[in-house]
């Protein structure tokens, strides 16, 4: 009875894994609507998505006897009104809380660990589930026990990040990178098909094309982002800054050329009309719209065929071919040959060399595939120099600000630290001269606590100056700065990468404080450990703070992370924060800089990690 009731499941299950793919078809469908700027819709489409995994975590365990917990993190909290009835997104106002708590589901579903597992287990689980009746034919209860532990390896909760070893280890790393070739060649489909008709309104309506362009990128930079994403190489955005609004003549009118206009509305659509097409960027994404697929396909392809070809020739010799052989039924084998045990064992090595051979180039092509991309989706010199210019317009507030802040601060500290101390040995010095004709022994008291005072004004005063400027910083350069803050933090930090020589003293300095208050923040917001990576790559200096916090940081919620962005905003650099609710927190903190080739770290190097 048991057997009989396994295999009636088994069929149920095949049945209910088939509707997996319509969830697959939907996922893909709202990405291609997101690429076009219709970003309400792919959210919701995976919380869709997860209550058929719940299903199926509910199945793993009456049927196969496997409890699975759900894996996901935390949801996000609710936005908060504040007291003037507004709700507050970073330093964009919202009257209502809808797109506030639409962006935060979006980023809480996208960045969790477990979508991405979900999503794989999507593709992969109709055809395992197609193949479980087979299996439950032979196994009985058996093989839907192995199901069900199949599927919470899946779908359940990982306690922890589980260190492969060995082969492992390596035919994961290649299947990753194949998945980011197939993902790449993808992607650059997906901007073929939607490069197409901007041009064609280019050609013959392009007042009606800038808008259309302008929402076609978000394709192009989608590639962009997740290319860096799975291969490490940056693809920068190279559009041109946009266009100022017009401003009007004293007589109230817009003036283009020698035209005159009433409303503001024609003059925007001309400007940014020549902003697209005069923008080299708009016809490079062009380019690569036609260049691109067909490399991206040419590079992974001949991976894909011996991996794939593989896979399924070993699952032909090994699971199908014995089945159809107990049926004798004919099968339209993979490899051509008769099902017999001796030919299976003569053609095995050759899948499994196949299979092998097919993912031994897939790390390197996949990167090979993302610097061509590169070439033709990044940055020329001109629109890197224009982006540079506008940032640093749009900062130059911020430098001004910061710069006022910090000379408040000194001032403070002199004032109200130093100047007192100083003023209060002024004062006993005078009633030492004071005593110490008539009383010695009250003049030897009062002058030993001025040579305490003394020492402690001089403690103050060093620390006030390593807060202006690290000696530890003119003695051994940015890199083991960056650790003698790990061996001063309370936490557990580490310190890995390398530089290849000195960098400028100013960014030194900016760099040093904001990894400072990074690690600050994490210790007071409950982390116990946390890694620093520092390189160097194409002019620019690139420092990642990892912690193992709780999360939901937010720069406009903290003056400090504030206060990191206004002084990397005077060196050209960036603070970029992912802090998902329920961590972990990483902070990547990038400059544009030049480096001296000389020696990085002059004096002996300290240790890297605190105890």
């Amino acid at each position: 009875m048991a057997y009989l009731r396994a295999v009636g499941r088994a069929f149920a299950l095949a049945a209910f894994g088939l509707l997996s793919w319509l969830d697959v078809l939907l996922e893909l469908l709202t990405f291609g609507l997101l690429c076009l700027g219709l970003v309400f819709f792919l959210g919701p489409a995976i919380e869709w998505a997860r209550h058929r995994s719940a299903t199926a975590r509910v199945l793993a365990g009456r049927w196969c006897g496997v409890e699975i917990e759900p894996p996901y993190l935390p949801e996000p909290p609710e936005p908060e009104r504040e007291r003037d009835g507004w709700y507050r997104d970073g330093n964009t106002l919202y009257k209502r809380a809808f797109w506030i708590r639409w962006s935060r589901r979006l980023t809480w579903v996208m960045e969790d660990p477990a979508a991405q597992r979900e999503f794989g287990w999507q593709l992969v689980n109709p055809p395992v589930t197609l193949l479980l009746p087979v299996f439950a034919l032979l196994g009985g209860p058996l093989a839907l026990r192995g199901y069900g532990h199949w599927t919470r390896w899946w779908l359940g909760r990982r306690p922890g990040r589980v260190t492969k070893i060995g082969a492992l280890r390596w035919m994961h790393q290649r299947l990753e990178s194949l998945g980011h070739q197939l993902g790449t060649f993808a992607l650059s489909v997906v901007l073929t098909a939607f490069a197409v008709w901007p041009v064609a309104l280019l050609l013959v309506a392009p007042p009606m094309a800038a808008p259309v362009v302008r929402w076609s990128r978000t394709i192009a930079n989608t590639l962009r982002r997740e290319v860096g994403t799975w291969t490490g190489v940056r693809i920068p955005t190279p559009y041109l800054p946009p266009p100022p609004l017009p401003t009007p003549r004293p007589d109230g009118l817009f003036q283009v050329g020698k035209q005159l206009y009433e409303e503001p509305w024609w003059p925007v659509q001309l400007s940014r009309t020549r902003w697209v097409m005069r923008d080299r960027a708009t016809w490079r994404d062009v380019l690569a719209a036609v260049v691109l697929p067909p490399v991206t396909a040419l590079l992974a392809l001949p991976t894909a065929v011996l991996v794939f070809g593989g896979f399924l020739g070993l699952i032909d010799l090994w699971i199908w071919r014995p089945i159809m052989a107990t049926w004798n039924v004919t099968w339209p084998w993979f490899f051509g040959v008769p099902p017999d045990t001796a030919h299976a064992l003569l053609l095995t090595p050759i899948a499994l060399a196949a299979f092998v051979l097919g993912l031994v180039p897939t790390t390197f092509l996949a990167k090979q595939a993302a610097r061509f991309a590169r070439l033709l989706l990044g940055p020329t010199e001109a629109s890197r120099l224009a982006q540079r210019v506008d940032r640093l317009k749009q900062t130059r507030t911020d430098v001004t600000i910061a710069q006022a802040a910090e000379l408040r601060r000194i001032e403070r500290d002199l004032h109200d630290g130093i100047q007192s101390r100083l003023v209060a040995m002024g004062m006993k010095l005078g009633a030492v001269e004071a005593l110490v004709d008539h009383d010695p022994a009250a003049a030897k008291k009062l002058a030993a606590e001025l040579r305490s005072a003394s020492a402690e004004a001089l403690t103050e005063l060093r620390v006030l100056i390593r807060g202006i400027h690290p000696p530890v910083l003119s003695e051994r350069g940015l890199l083991d700065a960056v650790r003698a803050i790990a061996l001063d933090s309370p936490l557990k930090a580490e310190v890995t990468g390398s530089l290849p020589g000195r960098v400028e003293e100013p960014v030194e300095a900016c760099v040093y404080f904001a990894v400072s208050e990074l690690l600050g923040n994490a210790a007071k917001h409950g982390s116990r450990r946390a890694t620093i990576t520092v390189s160097f790559e194409d002019d620019l200096l690139t420092l990642v703070v990892l912690d193992d916090g709780p999360g939901g940081a937010n720069p406009a919620r903290g003056s400090g992370l504030r206060g990191i962005e206004r002084r990397l905003g005077g060196f050209d650099g960036r603070l970029t924060l992912t802090s998902p609710t329920g961590g972990p927190t990483s902070a990547t903190v990038e400059v544009p800089c030049q480096i001296d080739p000389g020696p990085s770290s002059p004096k002996t190097s300290t240790s890297s990690e605190t105890a």
